[in-house]
């Protein structure tokens, strides 16, 4: 944490010391949350978020000025030399990537304005054997939460009797994700295919609830299961990373019996709730051992 309020400052973050500028500037109008705060959030996940960052290339949303003032994507950070706790990774692209080695880079990312942590589906070591599967379930108008809800258990269930167990997130925004881990067996063809043919026949089995097209016509009043994050270079919201928008929301994950009360947390609501959480709600998910089988691609029409 800072140690003092100047135009530049010696901090902390798990427990290793970074450079920190302007500490006291305003990044969201809403919330009141400053820099510090910012930097004081990561401080309090890292241990918990480091695993989900390891060796994954990244997407980021900087906002050096705040919410809503010109933030943009970046996949490449053309800075020179990186700070340190970043590594370059390469992508096959042009420039190379990025990614967090250690709790610095955190802090790094803080003093970069960026707000939102996307990760790859895959690590740096093997960037083309992806090692999770992943639902976005996203309501479109009309849609509310609890069918947001409903969807997400049905997913759940129908990757169970895939042979797949799953674990739940909350995004940030108006949707959850549902993600199953892989060991790295198959590659971004097999892991697309499954993803997207998954989708279609549950949406064909109810159509009344669920679409698998991302026209926004078809989403009204339904969930869009969207598979398309399972796709390389594709990102998803890391876990404990906040969102770019007005009130600074955290990607959260979440016990499978808290869906149907979970809600929006923000910076504030996230530190009262990692500080009263008994448990991980994600335990057993870096554990598990699991792939798509022979037989639940054959069950899905792909054999």
């Amino acid at each position: 944490m800072p140690r003092e309020m100047s135009d530049e400052v010696s901090a902390t973050i798990g427990g290793r010391a970074i450079r920190l500028t302007h500490p006291e500037r305003v990044l969201d109008a809403e919330s009141g949350l400053t820099k510090a705060d910012l930097l004081a959030h990561y401080d309090r996940v890292a241990e918990r978020m480091l695993p989900h960052l390891a060796g994954r290339p990244l997407t980021l949303v900087r906002c050096p000025r705040g919410v809503g003032e010109d933030c943009f994507y970046q996949r490449h950070l053309d800075l020179g030399e990186l700070p340190p706790g970043l590594e370059a990774v390469d992508t096959g692209d042009q420039e190379p990537a990025v990614r967090v080695a250690d709790a610095r880079g955190l802090g790094a990312l803080v003093q970069l304005g960026v707000l939102e942590v996307h990760v790859w589906g895959s690590r740096a070591d093997a960037l083309d054997r992806p090692d999770r599967l992943v639902f976005d379930l996203d309501p479109g108008a009309g849609a509310g939460w609890t069918s947001v809800v409903s969807a997400a258990r049905t997913v759940r269930e129908r990757l169970e009797e895939l042979g797949l167990e799953s674990w739940a997130k909350l995004t940030g925004g108006v949707g959850l994700h549902v993600v199953a881990p892989l060991e790295r067996r198959q590659g971004w063809g097999t892991l697309k295919a499954f993803a997207r043919v998954l989708a279609e026949q549950l949406a064909e089995e109810a159509p009344e609830r669920f679409t698998a097209s991302n026209r926004k016509a078809a989403r009204e009043g339904k969930v869009f299961l969207d598979h398309l994050r399972n796709a390389r270079s594709a990102t998803t919201i890391c876990p404990f990373s906040t969102r770019a928008r007005a009130g600074v929301s955290v990607a959260l994950p979440l016990r499978w019996d808290e869906l149907a009360r979970a809600h929006a947390y923000d910076v504030r609501a996230a530190a009262r709730r990692l500080a009263t959480l008994k448990g991980d709600p994600w335990e057993g998910f870096f554990e598990a051992r699991q792939s798509i089988t022979k037989a639940a691609r054959r069950e899905l029409g792909l054999e």
